[in-house]
């Protein structure tokens, strides 16, 4: 049952680290005409290739509170994926999560890309 209960939490973190910022930021980012980090990334890679890595991570600042803004993704989509059969890793700042500041965790996942 435990597991259960895990899986079903793990499910609604993923599904709200979709939406990064929100609707309501995705929404507003359309209407301006740009496109999502992921968007972006779609449009880059080949059709079904895309696998993203750190999704649920999070910052660890405390400082101005920003415990109280804590969103999975941390401002940064990160993963590998193919273009024209051939692999890359690739990242993309997510503007709707926290205005792409750049935090320890962020720093961390670029650098990740950069080392695969």
């Amino acid at each position: 049952m435990e597991n259960e209960k895990r899986y079903k939490e793990f499910i609604e973190l993923d599904k709200a680290a979709l939406l990064g910022g929100g609707i309501n930021k995705i929404d507003k980012q359309h209407e301006a005409g740009k496109l999502t980090a992921r968007e972006r990334i779609d449009l880059l890679l080949d059709k079904g290739t895309f696998v993203e890595m750190d999704k649920l991570v999070v910052h660890r600042c405390t400082d101005f509170n920003m415990e109280k803004s804590k969103m999975a993704g941390d401002g940064v989509v990160s993963g590998y994926g193919k273009i024209d059969g051939r692999l890359v890793f690739v990242y993309a700042y997510d503007f709707n999560v926290l205005g792409r500041s750049l935090s320890a965790s962020i720093a961390n996942k670029i650098i990740n890309m950069q080392t695969l």
